[in-house]
């Protein structure tokens, strides 16, 4: 049997990680936070030196890797947390605020 980091990396749903993993989830939260559960996923595994650890303790914290990635997205939302570049660089909106002297009227 295969080491369960080469595991991982041949999966793609966001469902198959928790399923293999034994990770219990919230559908609602998947359905509108998957890539960036991965995506968060993925940085607690670099973040936690999961690779260099032994493959008798690799599955516990790849498990609780992903709890705590999906439990970051249950309290907040994708764009909250700027994980992706998109949203990184986002600029926040213009407030919209025309000030009357700004406007200048047309006479006829």
């Amino acid at each position: 049997m295969s080491g369960i980091l080469e595991q991982l990396r041949g999966l793609s749903a966001a469902e198959e990680f928790f399923t293999l993993l034994d990770v219990p989830y919230d559908p609602r939260i998947i359905n509108v936070s998957r890539l960036h559960i991965l995506k968060r996923f993925q940085q607690y595994l670099k973040q936690d030196g999961v690779e260099a650890l032994a493959e008798d303790s690799r599955k516990a914290a790849c498990a609780a890797s992903l709890k705590k990635a999906h439990d970051d997205f249950a309290a907040t939302s994708g764009v909250d947390e700027k994980l992706f570049k998109v949203f990184k660089d986002q600029q926040a909106p213009a407030s919209g605020f025309i000030s009357l002297d700004a406007l200048k009227t047309r006479q006829g």
